[in-house]
């Protein structure tokens, strides 16, 4: 049975990005809400956040993307509650069975049992060290880390085997680990990116529904570098006709923070991203829709994403080379573009536990 779309009442779906929840694209058969006949007023039921658990048998993902700086992440969450419509990783829900547009922000699973299976991973006798990356798939502090606490108990782990880390993250719930980051990073093992799309407070809203307002983020960039924890300011997505005219002030924002360099990835749309973006870009923003999207396919071949490696974070053309040499200049202007001292990787030393025979030297 094919794929159709099930847009959801917007009072049903108050303060999400995703107007429907399509099944994702492994699944047979769709599903969708329908009147039951009965001329009688109904209750609109608000969706909420449901948290399910999984207990991983391994935590690490190792990662052969060439055109990525890691090669190695783990995910204490799956899903994400802040509900960025445009965010590349909503597909990933799919391989769940559940639906990458409202599912993905409001059916979450949580990962209690990742410390302990870190702390087993990286004491294996064939672990080699090398940075790992948090933040990358779904954003570790997003509001439901507040009361789990997995993203800081990995965080212990990782400071007690003196591994290096690096985390991209839009929520300002990292404030509370700036102990652990700041003791990591006076040793040289600690770099956050923190992403800002917009400094436009309304359009952030609309976009990212549940994450704290640009002006917070930059708050917290400020926050984290004078607790000498290094950050990247990360303009990320640049979406064509609707953010690109801020990257100048957005740098020069993170710069004023205490950032000490910037980066940026074009807007992504794989899989069902795609018809999501396209569908909450007709309701907020119609009368750039067809520039936006216009701009996006002249940047992938005439298509609205192409995932060719080396050319999907930035696209390529015109348009592109426009963006790319406005994002330089302005990175060179405000101190953004010197390099960053690699993480360190020679202090790792897993740490001994109860019962473990002592070293003679």
């Amino acid at each position: 049975m094919g794929r159709f779309e099930t847009d959801i009442e917007a009072d049903a779906r108050r303060g999400r990005g995703a107007a429907s929840r399509d099944t994702g694209r492994f699944e047979r058969l769709s599903r969708a809400d329908s009147h039951d006949g009965w001329d009688i007023a109904e209750e609109v039921r608000q969706f909420r956040t449901e948290v399910s658990e999984e207990s991983p048998r391994s935590l690490i993902n190792y990662v052969r993307s060439p055109d990525i700086p890691f090669d190695r992440s783990i995910n204490p969450y799956r899903g994400c509650e802040h509900g960025c419509i445009y965010c590349f990783a909503r597909p990933s829900h799919a391989y769940l069975g559940l639906s990458p547009g409202l599912d993905f922000e409001t059916r979450l699973v949580a990962r209690p049992g990742a410390p302990e299976v870190l702390d087993r991973e990286l004491r294996a006798k064939s672990y080699k060290v090398a940075p790992i990356a948090i933040g990358t798939n779904t954003d570790p502090y997003q509001p439901i880390e507040k009361e789990r606490g997995i993203m800081r108990a990995c965080l212990e782990v990782l400071r007690a085997h003196r591994h290096p880390v690096a985390i991209v993250t839009k929520g300002t719930l990292i404030e509370r680990d700036i102990d652990i980051l700041s003791d990591m990073a006076s040793e040289g093992l600690a770099r956050v990116g923190i992403s800002v799309t917009t400094l436009d407070r309304d359009l952030a809203r609309r976009m990212e529904p549940r994450v704290p307002a640009p002006a917070r983020r930059l708050h917290a960039i400020r926050r984290l570098t004078q607790a000498g924890i290094p950050v990247r300011l990360m303009v990320s997505p640049v979406v064509p006709a609707l953010t690109d005219p801020e990257i100048e002030r957005i740098l020069e924002a993170g710069a004023e923070a205490g950032a000490d360099a910037a980066s940026w990835i074009m807007l992504r749309l794989p899989h069902e991203v795609a018809p999501l973006w396209q569908d909450w870009l007709e309701v907020h923003y119609p009368d750039s829709a067809a520039r936006v999207m216009a701009r996006l396919r002249e940047m992938h071949g005439g298509k609205v994403y192409s995932s060719t490696w080396h050319k999907r974070m930035r696209g390529e053309g015109h348009y592109a080379e426009i963006i790319a040499r406005r994002f330089k200049l302005a990175a060179r202007l405000h101190g953004l573009d010197r390099p960053t001292q690699p993480l360190r990787t020679d202090l790792f030393a897993p740490p001994p536990r109860a019962g473990d025979q002592l070293s003679l030297f």
